[in-house]
């Protein structure tokens, strides 16, 4: 319901309060009257295609038949959904969609939670009077790497190609042919390559798309079902999860009003192989020589504890973390800092931002950002790219909400299509764009923005409505310090609101439990929260300690006794690659506590396998600051344990009990504890209807006076660097998820055709990516979204290592380009 005055309509003698221009079949529903459909879905346009949704309804000229889906309701609205006449049209309607209809379901993935077999028990006719041969297709067809067509099932609702030019953006399926070979299908060598071709399955009300990692695996009744939320991504975007045998087999959206809406990103869908890999850490492992070998639990946890207490507490530091639930990240938390005492601990690794900033400037939620007629700044990574779900909802404001959009990236993303203005500033030079627009004091050209754009945008935030300002890092290969200086300049606009785009799964919640440095869970200051934690947990650490850079380099320089990677691999993860690789070498005992046997893993002295999403309870955070239940499905393989179970056990070794045994307990210690997270006891975020979680209070962190940054010189003859994200790369979600492995497109080195006309070097061809920290081979691609003088790399694909061509210690990267 709006805040409009509602209108009175009477559905089968009852009357209804209704929202004036509502469709008759939303408030119907709402009103607990089923009336049946194929073609109508909530979240999409209305176009009355299947006509099931037939009802009576009368607007003062006598009852007539009209699509529910299609009709607006109006005050003294009569309708009838169980008339004589009514029941006849869907008889005729269902006997139609089965006349060619093959009469599959034994066999069919849908069957068993079909809306068509459904529909047609409860208001078919009983029998058909077709006798003809039925129509007969190829089947299936593979319109994309993991959806199947069969097109002798699809009923033409309209569903899929809805979600995929309204929705997703990518109109890459639709009506073909005519008359009775109407179709769905692709265009001829053009897949449905898009990164939501999972929703259309969900939303086919019958079994003509089908989702080729969930085929033919179990049968909807064997399933087992539980809510959840997925951590594939900061969105938070619900999910059930479904398994059969103890076995993930499938996650399905789930209809989140204030987050995802029931649309997931297919890394989000089918990134559950990854929990049933061959490949998972099962046994604790210890280094012998070059190998690691199996060892016991006791064993393992012993040598753990000697390694954390024999050391200095400056001399342990603990990177990682940001997939933990809340849970585990409390409990590591509180062994680093109360326990050891130190606080070189960062679930950050130096692709993210000042945690002081994210938590302390003015917060908005997903549905304050996507406010009808506001002003949303993209200050950040491509969110199609990086945040999947928020690009969707991002998308839906701006094409229906009228909501304007000012890109201020280093170059084009898949929100470019509905920026009002584009301003595609140079690495480095982000903050002074900011002023401009934020001030309006603009004279020329500024960071490379023309001055028009400049004044486009400043009138786009002056104006009345809300701004809200998306705020993450778009490249690796640049300091953190220009993103801070241009979000500090974007807080001067009048009742502006940020939304973080920190990317790393529950990286929010990290930063709540006090994974950084200078900070203590609950949204505290080190310093100002000191004294209340220390009655609780013995002790907490005189002085702020390092960041994920800092700890890398002191483990580099052999400062550091103990390296704990809580689920991180820097030697991938981390963007400065020759620094992870001299950590790794120079730490004189590294901790991995993982999921696989990934890079850093492997360089290990000790390995603790840790039970992964879906197999522990708990809670988790988004990037509103929204915190939902997580829960366990499955076992964890082997004798896998739950992350805070293992913080426990080290805690207990080192001679402090957290009384704690379950997951519960230590949530309850964080309510007691921390006051932004009062109100939010499990029961509260457990209650039914309490689906969609709550929203953290404020903590008590105040955003420090952050030093403008100094703009480095920019010499117009080489390029400056780029190094972004793509939704699918070489992480252990996608490398260890066979149906998402093959997608992750590989390094290009990308430019403007401008660019390579200069260079005259053809697509494809192989040069020399040249920076002062290194030399990388990679094809060059020609890129409309990357502007003149940028180069676009993307991190972390596998074939290659961009890091090589990052110094941490470089504000920016300038590089050259060359033939051969």
């Amino acid at each position: 319901m709006t805040d409009e005055t509602p209108v009175t309509i009477t559905v089968d003698g009852r009357e209804v309060e209704a929202c004036p221009g509502e469709m008759l079949i939303t408030a119907a529903q709402r009103a607990g009257t089923d009336i049946p459909h194929f073609c109508h879905h909530d979240r999409m346009q209305p176009v009355g295609m299947c006509r099931m949704c037939l009802v009576d309804v009368d607007t003062g000229r006598g009852p007539m038949l009209q699509p529910s889906c299609m009709v607006p309701v109006g005050d003294g609205m009569i309708v009838d959904t169980k008339s004589d006449r009514t029941q006849r049209a869907q008889e005729g309607i269902l006997e139609l969609l089965l006349a060619n209809h093959p009469l599959d379901c034994p066999v069919c993935d849908k069957g068993g939670e079909c809306p068509l077999q459904d529909q047609t028990m409860a208001y078919g006719p009983g029998e058909s009077r077709f006798v003809e041969e039925k129509r007969h297709y190829e089947k299936p067809i593979a319109i994309s790497d993991n959806v199947y067509l069969d097109r002798e099932r699809c009923i033409l609702c309209d569903r899929c190609t809805r979600f995929a030019d309204e929705v997703a953006g990518d109109p890459l399926i639709h009506f073909i042919e005519r008359g009775n070979q109407t179709q769905v299908n692709t265009f001829p060598n053009e897949p449905f390559s898009s990164y939501f071709s999972g929703n259309t399955v969900q939303a086919c009300p019958v079994g003509a798309l089908t989702a080729k990692p969930f085929r033919f695996k179990a049968r909807p009744w064997d399933l087992e079902a539980v809510e959840s939320t997925s951590t594939t991504d900061s969105v938070g975007s619900r999910i059930v999860i479904q398994s059969s045998r103890d076995q993930v087999l499938r996650y399905l959206g789930v209809d989140s009003d204030p987050v995802n809406w029931g649309w997931l990103s297919d890394k989000e869908r089918f990134s559950f192989e990854y929990m049933n890999s061959d490949e998972r850490l099962t046994v604790p492992m210890v280094a012998d020589g070059d190998d690691l070998v199996e060892t016991t639990w006791s064993a393992a946890l012993t040598a753990a504890a000697e390694a954390l207490g024999g050391a200095e507490p400056g001399a342990v530091g603990f990177v990682g973390g940001a997939r933990f639930t809340n849970e585990a990240q409390y409990a590591w938390t509180r062994l680093a800092k109360g326990v050891i005492g130190t606080d070189n601990l960062d679930a950050q690794l130096a692709d993210g931002l000042p945690a002081e900033l994210v938590l302390g400037l003015p917060r908005a939620t997903i549905d304050q950002a996507c406010e009808k007629n506001g002003t949303i700044i993209l200050l950040g990574p491509d969110p199609k790219e990086e945040l999947a779900a928020l690009f969707l909802r991002l998308r839906h404001a701006a094409v229906f909400d009228g909501a304007k959009l000012i890109e201020l990236t280093p170059q084009g993303t898949g929100l470019s299509g509905q920026a009002q203005v584009r301003l595609h500033a140079r690495p480095g030079e982000q903050g002074v764009v900011a002023r401009a627009i934020a001030t309006g004091e603009i004279s020329g050209e500024v960071g490379g923005v023309a001055e028009d754009d400049l004044r486009a945008a400043h009138a786009l935030v002056a104006a009345d409505g809300p701004v809200t300002v998306v705020l993450g890092r778009a490249s690796l290969a640049d300091d953190a310090s220009f993103t801070v200086d241009a979000a500090q300049a974007l807080a001067s606009i009048d009742g502006v609101r940020f939304l973080s785009a920190l990317r790393r799964g529950n990286v929010h919640g990290a930063l709540d439990m006090g994974m950084a440095p200078g900070l203590l869970p609950g949204r505290q200051d080190l310093v100002s929260g000191r004294s209340s934690f220390q009655a609780g947990w013995g002790q907490t650490p005189a002085m702020p300690g390092l960041d994920s850079t800092g700890i890398l380099d002191a483990a580099a320089d052999g400062r550091l006794d103990v390296l704990v990677l809580l689920g991180a691999d820097p030697l991938v993860d981390f963007p400065d690659t020759d620094l992870a690789e001299r950590a790794v070498t120079g730490a004189r005992t590294v901790i991995a506590v993982d999921l696989f046997h990934t890079a850093s893993v492997d360089r290990a002295d000790l390995v603790l396998p840790a039970a992964g999403f879906a197999e522990t309870d708990g809670t988790t955070t988004n990037l509103e600051g929204r915190v939902t239940v997580l829960r366990q499905k499955v076992n964890p393989p082997g004798t896998a344990r739950a992350d805070w179970m293992i913080a426990a056990e080290l805690a207990r070794r080192l001679g402090s009990d957290f009384d704690a045994n379950s997951p519960t307990e230590l949530w309850a210690q964080v309510v007691a504890q921390s006051a932004a997270h009062a109100d939010l006891d499990l029961d509260t975020l457990s209650a039914p209807g309490n689906r969609d979680g709550l929203v953290v209070g404020a903590g008590s962190v105040a955003v420090p006076a952050f030093p403008e940054a100094e703009v480095p010189a920019h010499d117009g003859y080489g390029f400056r660097l780029v190094v972004d994200r793509k939704l699918y790369d070489a992480g252990s979600q996608v490398r260890f998820s066979p149906s998402l492995a093959g997608l992750a497109p590989g390094t290009t080195v990308r430019v403007a055709s401008v660019e390579a006309d200069k260079l005259g070097i053809d697509d494809g061809t192989t040069v020399s990516v040249v920076s002062p920290a290194g030399t990388l081979r990679l094809p060059l691609e020609r890129d409309p979204s990357v502007p003149a003088g940028i180069a676009a790399v993307a991190f972390a694909q596998g074939d290659h290592h961009v890091g090589e061509l990052i110094d941490h210690s470089s504000p920016v990267t300038d590089i050259r380009i060359e033939k051969g």
